[in-house]
């Protein structure tokens, strides 16, 4: 059976927003995992996603509330896999390098706050960032987010956050 996980970050909102949540439930309409690599603002955000498993961590960008009640790095199991979750403010101008230090012996290392989307295999380790999901890049760039599926084999995919749904 193959687990799939929606992973998102960077939504920058005070709460979920009518236009926030017919978005996320079309993109991880198949997903019965959320990922949220912090800076939600506001973990009100989360509710968003209803009784699905939900891993996340506070970034940068949180409110007080957010960084007491998640943490800033955790490692979860997504099937016979580990993942490992930061949002990576804290690690600095490279923040994949440190990535390695964070998390040295997981299947998958996933992070946000640079706002652009990454997918990529390091050896056997693969490597995510879903991008900002509200397009909160420069110059007005899409918004963006990657599915994870844990099955015989664990890969990643990298969506653009469709304008309207």
């Amino acid at each position: 059976m193959t687990l799939k996980a929606g992973i998102l970050s960077d939504t920058h909102l005070l709460r979920p927003d009518d236009r926030f949540i017919r978005i996320a439930r079309h993109c991880f309409a198949d997903c019965t995992v959320i990922v949220h690599a912090g800076d939600l603002t506001n973990a009100s955000v989360l509710k968003a996603f209803g009784d699905r498993e939900v891993f996340a961590v506070h970034g940068n960008m949180c409110d007080a509330s957010s960084f007491l009640a998640l943490p800033r790095d955790l490692t979860f199991a997504l099937g016979s896999y580990t993942v490992g979750l930061t949002h990576g403010a804290h690690l600095g101008r490279d923040i994949e390098l440190q990535l390695w230090n964070l998390f040295p012996e997981v299947d998958c290392m996933v992070y946000g706050h640079t706002h652009r989307a990454v997918c990529h295999r390091q050896g056997s380790v693969l490597i995510v960032n879903p991008g900002s999901f509200r397009g909160t890049g420069r110059y007005g760039a899409p918004g963006t987010y990657a599915i994870l599926e844990a099955g015989e084999a664990l890969r990643a995919t990298i969506h653009e956050v469709p304008n309207e749904i």
